[in-house]
């Protein structure tokens, strides 16, 4: 026999009430209109962003990829539409000492075919040297094409850190949009489930319920040492450092070691 839990007597300190099923099932259907809302003003939002002017610019600019200096026009590989993910560098990092939100955006997108099968292509610019941007890549298995942009004036290069949208119509070019900070959440499906469970980010800035587990700074799980602990410590590294098939401590100067 099937009992049902008492509420009175479940509850749990510093968490939600605990209801039955008919009380949450009408919480949530209050909530999910608020959601259908916030999906509607989305909706407008974009249909207002494919109406922003653009910006044409020279598209027979060189970026450096691995087959050497091509023109930025490659880059469409014959498609109108181009995104791409503006990578932040630091000259002579060890592969660890990169960017780990950089990081975390470019490993959500490893295979870029949803977007090919919409006409839209993909790469990732940075403004690192390529002999220095090529091992980082190989090391990270990343499998989409990476261009560095140095000395390349905007849009094409100038501040990394971005996601941006560009057009092509024959041998012309168009920026059309760019965002950046939050605006990159669009890389990454982790945040929006992390939204939808219990304990969300665990970032500080979060409204939380009253006892909730404190919050840490933002992305603080970005980075972590060899055992998983959120670290940004002298031994932390970016996530997908640790966890790339075949993947084995690097140290300081950036060779790699034995997998553990």
């Amino acid at each position: 026999m099937t009992t049902t839990p008492d509420p009175s007597t479940s509850a749990l300190p510093g968490r939600p009430p605990v209801v039955d099923i008919a009380t949450w099932r009408a919480a949530r259907e209050e909530l999910l209109v608020r959601e259908k809302a916030h999906t509607r003003e989305g909706d407008a939002i974009a249909a207002a962003r494919r109406r922003l002017p653009m910006v044409e610019f020279d598209g027979s600019v060189e970026v450096v990829g691995a087959d050497g200096p091509v023109p930025f026009l490659d880059l469409f590989q014959g498609r109108d539409e181009l995104v791409v993910y503006q990578h932040m560098w630091h000259d002579g990092a060890p592969h660890q000492g990169q960017c780990e939100g950089c990081t975390n955006a470019a490993w959500h997108l490893k295979d870029a075919v949803y977007l090919n099968a919409r006409g839209v292509s993909f790469a990732v610019l940075t403004t690192g040297r390529w002999e220095e941007v090529a091992p980082f890549v190989a090391f990270m298995g990343y499998t989409q094409p990476w261009y560095s942009v140095r000395d390349v004036p905007p849009p094409v290069g100038g501040d990394m850190g971005y996601v941006s949208c560009f057009l092509r119509d024959g041998d012309r070019t168009f920026l059309t949009y760019s965002t950046t900070g939050r605006g990159n959440e669009a890389f990454s499906a982790t945040f929006g489930l992390l939204d939808m469970t219990p304990y969300g980010r665990g970032e500080a800035w979060e409204d939380n319920p009253e006892g909730w587990p404190e919050g840490n700074k933002p992305c603080w799980y970005w980075r972590s040492d060899a055992d998983g602990n959120a670290t940004w410590g002298p031994t932390s590294r970016p996530v997908p450092q640790w966890t790339r098939p075949g993947a084995g401590p690097v140290d300081t100067l950036g060779r790699r070691g034995p997998h553990r």
